[in-house]
């Protein structure tokens, strides 16, 4: 028997087309597809055709694996009605979409006038540096024309920053920030029946009907796309159902049957969802085809038999029968655009496949970290505020005026440092677990609801992945989050928010799309008999290894407002993703040698003064005449500076201490010159990785 499925699945639509008759009845193309539904024949066909494009590009990227001209044949073969979706939906919703989405992406571009779907799509599959959205970099779908941000999307770890911007659309209105998008936009996030097993589809599914019970807008429509099996692992029967259908605060929908049966559950879902502000999950009966992927012997765990009925369900075979037992189209009439939509979609393919690749590392890197320093410097000097909106947030004493020794602690810094950038950036917005009205765990964020409202400044339920969510949607929409996870331990559970999703969408979109934010984690050890790894933890090698994370490290109170600063500078000016650990042994220390000595506290500094990466603190014997070089951050610059001072009392050494602030990118310049001067170098790093 012969085991090309792709051949056999056409030629089953041949064969129909070839040997049924036409429907007696021939209907207008305004005309119902059927009685009592609003899916018009005209409609129906146009859809019917996307479908086919879709259909006949996983075909296409198959033929062109078999001469080593494409690199992706995972297809949509099977889910092609999410085309529906893609139709019923408008292109300034944003979509965030898995990676069977072909049909969706196709009727979604019948919306713009001129747009070349198969051929973008094409490109991405031949991993040209033309393919419009990732230049080449990654197969991925994806637009900035029609608001489909690229996903990776195969565990469904996207789910968390669609349930972000919906979240934050209202927010961004609250607060005063135009989005872009008109009021009543939704956001839309499709993924399979596989994934939503996982836990963060669990989490954002969880958050989604959390913020309904708060009383939060959240209009966010859940596609799953159930085709009932994840690469060879069955799904069990009524699942999805059973697990999603009956859930408080979130409306189930059910989209199964002919075409112009789902067409009307789908328009019921976004309709529910748009009107209420509130989520639906809308459950889309698929089948797949062809396997997970190209590479998939889907026949070592799925007999004959499962396979071909798999296939009798073809969706493209049975809305052509649809479309001619309605008298939509004729037999013939489908057959002739089967094979015009075969031929053309294969003659894109081989243009596609001529057209040119990245040549060099430093042009497929060169959207994953943007940098413009001086660009940066000038973004953290403007707009300042006023010294009477300064004074109306502080009181008559700025900060920078104090002489209150609480107000120069690296906790009271950073806490005037948020004040000042919230003053200035209307669309800076500060939440996480404690941070509104207690004011954080340690004192960070005290006073900041209080001024400037709890639309800026709130608390989220507990969950990091969804909090890191709510920075990644936000940002989407010209905010910029400065979200705070509780320890850098916590932080772990949902390190592919960052990984895989914020720290990468610049380089998957080839930065037509960003989410800039500084997350702010307090850690590293601080405290002894309590707490073990969750409270004093040190591993950063999990954030050192993400590409293009920033990781800034302070240690004084006026370095942290400087690079704060910068960090939010940098998120602003460069899109980037920054993560900001806050050493919570030193928030409230005073001292550097002796008790009541203040040698640790700090002037405020004011703004504009920023710290930028590379820029590297040097204390202790700053000439030629040091006889070793301590290189520390963070914790470790307190100690390297007592240690200091022991050496030189009791050793006679002069050591020059060198505080790196920034932990990635290291500051190795400065690092080399540094040691190359004085020849010794001790690191101190109280860190795993």
């Amino acid at each position: 028997m012969t085991w090309d499925r792709v051949a056999i699945v056409e030629r089953q639509l041949d064969h129909y087309l070839d040997n049924d008759e036409p429907a007696e009845r021939r209907l207008g193309p305004h005309a119902p597809l059927h009685s009592g539904s609003d899916l018009t024949a005209g409609v129906a066909l146009g859809l019917f055709e996307d479908q086919l494009v879709s259909r006949q590009i996983d075909v296409a990227a198959r033929e062109l694996k078999k001469t080593n001209r494409s690199f992706y044949t995972i297809g949509s073969a099977g889910h092609e009605n999410n085309a529906v979706v893609g139709a019923r939906l408008r292109v300034d919703d944003p979509a965030f979409l898995h990676y069977r989405s072909g049909g969706f992406v196709m009727a979604r571009a019948r919306q713009l006038p001129g747009s070349t779907p198969a051929l973008d799509s094409l490109l991405g599959i031949v991993a040209s540096s033309e393919d419009p959205i990732s230049g080449g970099r990654h197969k991925v779908w994806g637009s900035r024309a029609m608001w489909i941000p690229p996903q990776t999307s195969t565990i469904a770890s996207h789910l968390p920053k669609a349930m972000g911007l919906a979240f934050s659309l209202a927010r961004a209105k609250r607060v005063g920030v135009g989005s872009g998008l008109p009021e009543d936009a939704i956001t839309v996030c499709s993924f399979g029946d596989a994934s939503a097993n996982h836990a963060t589809a669990l989490a954002a599914i969880n958050t989604a009907r959390y913020a309904v019970r708060m009383g939060l807008p959240m209009p966010l429509l859940l596609v799953c796309e159930d085709n009932e099996v994840g690469i060879s692992v069955p799904t069990p029967e009524g699942w999805i159902a059973s697990t999603f259908g009956d859930l408080p605060h979130l409306h189930y929908f059910d989209a199964d049957g002919e075409l112009d049966e789902v067409w009307t559950s789908v328009g019921a879902a976004i309709d529910h969802v748009r009107t209420s502000r509130q989520p639906a999950f809308l459950h889309l009966r698929t089948v797949r085809l062809w396997g997970h992927a190209g590479s998939d012997a889907e026949q070592t765990y799925r007999s004959v038999e499962e396979i071909e009925a798999v296939e009798a369900r073809d969706p493209i075979l049975r809305n052509a029968r649809r479309l001619v037992e309605s008298g939509a189209a004729t037999p013939e009439e489908l057959c002739d655009l089967v094979r015009e939509t075969r031929e053309r979609v294969m003659a894109v393919a081989e243009e596609a496949a001529r057209r040119p690749r990245l040549q060099t590392t430093d042009e497929v890197i060169a959207p994953l970290a943007p940098y413009h320093s001086e660009r940066t410097r000038e973004r953290a000097a403007r707009p300042l505020a006023t010294d009477e909106a300064r004074s109306a947030s502080f009181g008559a004493i700025l900060p920078e005026s104090a002489t209150l020794p609480t107000a120069r602690t690296l906790a009271g810094c950073l806490n005037a440092a948020l004040a000042d950038e919230l003053l200035r950036r209307p669309e800076l917005l500060v939440f996480g677990e404690d941070v509104g009205r207690k004011g954080g765990v340690y004192n960070v964020t005290h006073g900041l609801a209080k001024t400037f409202g709890a639309a800026r400044v709130f608390d989220t339920l507990l969950d990091e992945t969804s909090i890191l969510g709510i920075a990644q949607g936000a940002a989407h929409i010209g905010l910029l989050p400065v979200p705070e996870i509780q320890y850098l331990a916590y932080l772990h559970s949902a390190l592919d928010q960052l990984r895989g999703e914020a720290a990468s969408l610049q380089f998957f979109s080839a930065g037509q799309f960003r989410n800039p934010m500084v997350v702010r984690v307090p850690g590293l050890a601080y405290q002894k008999g309590f707490g073990g790894h969750f409270h004093n933890d040190n591993s950063v090698g999990a954030l050192r290894d993400i590409p293009g994370l920033v990781l800034a490290a302070p240690a004084r109170g006026d370095d942290a407002a400087r690079m704060l600063r910068g960090a939010i500078a940098m998120a602003a000016e460069d899109g980037r993703v920054v993560v900001f650990l806050e050493p919570i042994a030193l928030y409230h220390e005073k001292d550097l040698h002796t008790d009541g000595d203040g040698g640790w506290l700090t002037a405020y500094p004011a703004p504009p003064e920023v710290l930028l990466p590379g820029e590297v603190g040097v204390y202790g014997q700053t000439d030629a005449d040091a006889d070793l070089l301590l290189v520390s951050y963070a914790n470790g610059l307190r100690l390297s500076l007592q240690a200091a001072k022991r050496l030189a009392d009791e050793h006679d050494l002069r050591a020059r201490v060198v505080d790196l602030r920034w932990l990635n990118p290291l500051p190795s310049d400065a690092i080399r010159a540094h040691a190359t001067d004085v020849g010794v170098v001790v690191v101190v790093d109280e860190c795993r990785a």
